[in-house]
């Protein structure tokens, strides 16, 4: 599932190529993608001009011209591709919207959507969400804050988008290798040290994995090679099997709370 890193990246593309382009035309090939019938989603873009993309989470929000926004959450699987029919890639699309001989192709929305919706609508919904941890206002004291008081497994807390928001699976492991903390640890007995670490650890990573575009599988579009260079950056996430990089340890996967877990047994802990 993308997530920070991925959804930022997408961000800074998007904004490169289509603002004040006008939509001249919108294909909805699964009506259960959008959030209301087909020819009134496209009738309401056709003309439509995205002024301002913004990403919050794992959110992308399209401001439009009018007010409204388009509200994107890709899920597990999706992915997002920009060009020209010619280029576009042997995959099938849920929604399509062209900006003149350009088309952005929402693909492998099977569980995520693109819902247009209202500024009270979907600052609703941002609402729900916890603080950005990239945020220049996220220092030590307030991350702290946010940490003290909490119980429960490290990766539940990372994760857990009400508490600090764009963290899912693949970062939060690669959060607590970068502290030397199992996933595992539980978070009401981290020291003032541990807390730091890892709080440093967010930082660290998230910024890195942000940088050269995360860990998508496919360039946004042609000519793209900085989508998904984060791939072979991970040290223990998908890695199962493999030699610890930093004490030649064997990566181990397991589940926690329902979710897969990747950690090094032998160089991370519970402080």
């Amino acid at each position: 599932m993308p997530e920070l890193p991925e959804m930022e990246n997408y961000r800074k593309l998007l904004s490169q190529h289509i603002i004040n382009v006008p939509i001249s035309d919108v294909i909805v090939n699964r009506e259960k993608s959008i959030n209301m019938e087909t020819d009134a989603f496209s009738k309401a873009l056709i003309g439509a001009r995205v002024v301002f993309v913004e990403r919050r989470a794992k959110y992308i929000l399209f401001h439009l011209h009018d007010g409204r926004r388009l509200l994107l959450h890709l899920m597990l699987g999706g992915l997002l591709f920009y060009g020209t029919e010619e280029e576009r890639p042997d995959r099938n699309t849920q929604v399509e919207i062209a900006f003149g001989d350009h088309t952005l192709y929402f693909i492998g929305l099977r569980l995520g959507y693109l819902h247009l919706l209202s500024v009270k609508e979907s600052e609703a919904t941002m609402g729900k969400l916890g603080p950005e941890l990239l945020d220049r206002r996220m220092t030590l004291e307030r991350f702290t804050g946010l940490v003290k008081g909490r119980r429960g497994a490290l990766k539940s807390l990372l994760v857990n988008q009400h508490v600090m928001a764009g963290v899912g699976n693949c970062y939060a492991d690669e959060i607590a290798f970068e502290a030397s903390l199992l996933p595992s640890a539980l978070v009401q007995n981290l020291t003032t040290e541990s807390i730091a670490r890892l709080y440093e650890s967010i930082q660290k990573v998230l910024t890195e994995a942000t940088e050269i575009g995360g860990y998508m599988e496919m360039p946004f579009m042609t000519g793209d090679s900085v989508t998904g260079s984060y791939n072979n950056q991970c040290n223990v996430y998908d890695r199962e099997g493999e030699p610890c990089l930093r004490d030649g340890g064997t990566i181990i996967k397991t589940e926690l709370s329902g979710r897969k877990v990747f950690y090094c047994p032998d160089c991370q802990h519970d402080q």
